[in-house]
C-alpha cells in the first residue's frame, strides 16, 4: 500500500493534477486537506492518473470536496473503473434530499390522528390473529392431551401462581382494611356502621380480590411472558424451534396461558380470605364488632353468590393477562429497544383490558340483577 499524495504540474493549458499512490480509505491520510489547501477551490485544468493506484468511493469523495466537485470523470477515461466510480460518487452527492414538507397544525393533529387510528387497527388485527391461532392450539391440545408439556405446565404454574400468593394475599389484605376503615368512617355518620360488614363482604368477594389479583398478575406475569419469549426471538430461539418442528405455540404459549387459567382462581380466593380477613380486623377494632359477628352477617347478608361472581371473572383475566404477554413477547423484533417497548405494552394493555372487561361484567350482572 502507498499513502495517497499528489502534484500540480503548471503548464501553458493550466495546472496539471497528478495524483499518485493509493487514494483508498486506508491510504488517504492527510492528502485530503493538503490538496484542498492546494487547489483552493479552483478547478485543476486537466488530471493526471499514470501513478495512480488504487481508486475507492473514499478517494473518490476526498478528490470532489478538495475541487468543489468540479472534477470531469471524462477525465478519468484512461482508467475506466476508476470512472464509475467517480460518476458513482459525484451522482450521491448532486442528489440533495426532497424538502421536508411542512404541514399546518391542523394537518398535523389530523395525521397523528389517523397514524394512531391505523395503528390500532393493525394491532387490533393481529391481536385476533394471534388470538384465533391459540384458540386453535387449545383445541388440538383438549383432543390429543399427549401433547400436553406436563413439566412446563407445572413450572410456570409455580412461578406465575404459587410465588405471586404472598403478595397477592398481603396486598388484598391492606385493601380489605382500607375498604373497612372508609366504610366505617362513613356509616357511623348515619348511625349504620354495622352495615359496613355488608360493604366490605361484598366489595373484596365482588370486585376488589379477583381486580388486584388479576392487576397484579399483569404487573407480574404479562412482563415476565412478554421478556422471556420476547428474549427467545431476539436469539432466534423461536425459529429454531420452527425449524425443528416444534410449534412456539404449544411450547411457549399454551404452558403459560394454561398455568395462569390453574392458578388466577386460587389467587382470587387467597385475595377473599385475605380481604376478609383484614375488613374483620379493622371493624373489631374500630367498630368493636367480634369476627364471629362479622362471619355470621357475611354468611346471612352476603351470601356465596357474590363469591362467585367473583370467582367467575377470574378465568377471564387470566387468559387477558396470559395472551397479552405471550402476544407482546411473540412481536418483539430483533433489538433491545423492541423488547423494552413490547414488555411496557404487555402490562399497559393487560391492566386496560382487565379494568374494560370488569366495567363490561358490571354492566352485564346489573342487567342480569345478580
Amino acid at each position: 500500500m502507498q499513502a495517497a499524495d499528489f502534484r500540480i504540474d503548471s503548464g501553458p493549458d493550466g495546472a496539471t493534477l497528478a495524483l499518485t499512490g493509493d487514494w483508498t480509505a486506508t491510504a488517504l491520510g492527510g492528502a485530503t486537506a493538503r490538496l484542498t489547501r492546494a487547489l483552493r477551490g479552483r478547478a485543476p485544468g486537466a488530471i493526471d492518473l499514470r501513478e495512480l493506484g488504487r481508486f475507492d468511493t473514499a478517494g473518490a469523495f476526498a478528490l470532489l470536496k478538495a475541487t468543489g466537485g468540479h472534477v470531469d470523470p471524462a477525465d478519468f477515461r484512461d482508467r475506466p473503473e476508476a470512472e464509475q466510480i467517480l460518476t458513482l460518487v459525484a451522482g450521491v452527492e448532486c442528489q440533495a434530499p426532497p424538502p421536508r414538507r411542512r404541514l399546518d397544525p391542523v394537518q398535523g393533529s389530523l395525521q397523528k390522528i389517523g397514524r394512531g387510528v391505523t395503528d390500532f387497527g393493525a394491532e387490533f388485527y393481529r391481536n385476533l390473529a394471534f388470538n384465533g391461532r391459540l384458540g386453535l392450539v387449545g383445541l388440538r391440545t383438549l383432543v390429543d392431551p399427549r401433547r400436553i408439556r406436563w413439566a412446563a405446565w407445572f413450572s410456570l404454574a409455580e412461578r406465575a401462581g404459587l410465588d405471586a400468593i404472598p403478595i397477592v394475599a398481603l396486598t388484598t389484605f391492606f385493601i380489605g382494611a382500607v375498604v373497612a376503615f372508609l366504610s366505617a368512617d362513613l356509616l357511623m355518620t348515619f348511625g349504620a356502621s354495622v352495615f359496613a360488614v355488608e360493604l366490605i363482604g361484598i366489595a373484596v368477594l365482588r370486585e376488589f380480590s379477583v381486580v388486584i389479583a388479576a392487576v397484579l398478575l399483569a404487573g407480574r406475569s404479562a412482563s415476565s411472558f412478554a421478556a422471556e419469549i420476547g428474549a427467545m426471538k431476539m436469539n432466534q430461539e423461536v425459529d429454531a424451534m420452527k425449524v425443528m418442528g416444534v410449534d412456539p405455540f404449544e411450547a411457549l404459549v399454551m404452558p403459560r396461558v394454561a398455568a395462569l387459567l390453574l392458578m388466577t382462581p386460587l389467587l382470587t380466593f387467597v385475595g377473599d380470605v385475605t380481604g376478609l380477613i383484614g375488613g374483620a380486623l379493622v371493624v373489631w377494632a374500630k367498630l368493636d364488632l367480634s369476627p364471629a359477628f362479622f362471619l355470621q352477617r357475611i354468611e346471612e347478608n352476603v351470601g356465596a353468590m357474590h363469591f362467585w361472581v367473583g370467582m367467575s371473572k377470574a378465568p377471564v383475566f387470566a387468559l387477558i393477562v396470559a395472551a397479552i404477554g405471550c402476544r407482546q413477547g411473540m412481536a418483539v423484533g430483533g433489538d433491545v429497544e423492541s423488547l423494552g417497548r413490547r414488555v411496557t405494552s404487555a402490562v399497559v394493555q393487560a391492566i386496560f383490558a382487565i379494568i374494560a372487561v370488569d366495567a363490561v361484567f358490571a354492566l352485564i350482572y346489573l342487567e342480569a340483577g345478580i
